[in-house]
């Protein structure tokens, strides 16, 4: 039996380099750390807005979009060569996520003019997520333009999911009660 207490490093980034999946080491600041890095930032943010979320199925909705950015990590952390057997995130993933901005947007009634975050700590906290989703967005794309991966899905799937965030931001919002957004006629769960 080991006794040893589990380590919670391994010490082999202490050059300023980090592993890729399919054996290739990179330099942390390199764009494949920076755009993983950045989804990674984007999945915590949600999970910040999950946890103060009034409504559990809509906190539902952004666990499941949680779980799919770490398969998105995932190819994104590989080499080029071995991305495919990470790859989860395809155009099905899109169009879950098209469908549930889709359901919880029918909820709510916007007002006329720009929505200002800040009517309910959830939509503040699913407004901040959005604007990580979005850079890390544009890291990915970044990557896929320069070459680093080839699933497009990816962008698109990020694309939508910074309009989710949205689109809950304002369906938290109409919850609280404190808001211009309001609950379409039927539209609370």
């Amino acid at each position: 039996m080991n006794d040893r207490p589990p380590r919670y490093y391994t010490t082999t980034g202490d050059d300023g380099s980090t592993g890729l999946l399919g054996n290739e080491r990179v330099k942390k600041y390199h764009p494949q750390p920076e755009a993983y890095g950045a989804v990674d930032e984007a999945q915590t943010a949600l999970g910040m807005a999950r946890a103060v979320m009034g409504d559990e199925k809509a906190a539902g909705v952004v666990l499941q979009a949680q779980r799919d950015l770490y398969h998105l990590m995932a190819e994104l952390a590989a080499t080029r060569e071995a991305a495919p057997q990470f790859r989860r995130i395809d155009a099905e993933r899109v169009r879950w996520l098209e469908a549930q901005t889709d359901a919880y947007g029918a909820r709510i009634v916007l007002p006329r003019g720009f929505v200002v975050s800040g009517d309910s700590v959830a939509g503040a906290a699913l407004d901040f997520a959005r604007t990580v989703i979005r850079r890390a967005e544009r890291r990915v794309v970044k990557l896929y333009d320069e070459g680093y991966i080839e699933n497009s899905e990816l962008i698109r799937y990020l694309n939508r999911l910074s309009s989710l965030a949205f689109v809950l931001a304002r369906y938290e919002d109409a919850l609280s009660g404190r808001s211009g957004v309001t609950l379409a006629e039927g539209g609370e769960v």
